[in-house]
């Protein structure tokens, strides 16, 4: 089984900043440790705006002193680029081919403009196995964001 993490990127990077951010998770990767055991993982960013690390712990497990590594690596990350990816309250939707992201406290304002809707595609940033990608797109009604829905 293959354990993910995903961190919503909370602004837009310049095509150098993405390509020295994807070689610094690349470069951490082939550190990454667990108990002095290598972790067989992979790290991507998705359309320039999330960020994904997986681990297959069919090979190693990663453990909470790992998993403190990951979280050292991308709380560096946000400083060394200026942005934020531990803000839970940061959201990525679909609009057309591209990912969107904003604050949550501007859905309902989204709402109102009729620049989303019930239906837009929201990337659900809390799954935390592989196989959870395949639906990890879900209409904004089947989040904890419907909640805006009803203050339309």
């Amino acid at each position: 089984m293959n354990k993910i993490w995903t961190y919503i990127i909370s602004k837009n990077l310049s095509e150098s900043a993405l390509n020295e951010l994807t070689n610094d998770g690349k470069a951490f990767i082939l550190d990454w440790t667990a108990h002095e055991n290598q972790l067989s993982a992979d790290f991507k960013i998705l359309k320039d705006r999330i960020i994904i690390v997986k681990v297959n712990e069919d090979v190693n497990n990663a453990s909470g002193c790992s998993i403190d590594k990951l979280t050292r690596f991308i709380k560096s990350s946000e400083v060394k680029f200026g942005i934020e990816l531990l803000n839970r309250f940061i959201v990525a939707y679909k609009m057309d081919d591209e990912i969107a992201v904003v604050h949550a406290s501007t859905i309902k304002d989204l709402l109102a403009q009729k620049k989303i809707n019930e239906d837009t595609l929201v990337y659900n940033s809390a799954i935390s196995r592989e196989d959870e990608l395949q639906n990890w797109e879900q209409a904004l009604k089947n989040t904890w964001l419907n909640k805006y829905l009803a203050e339309v």
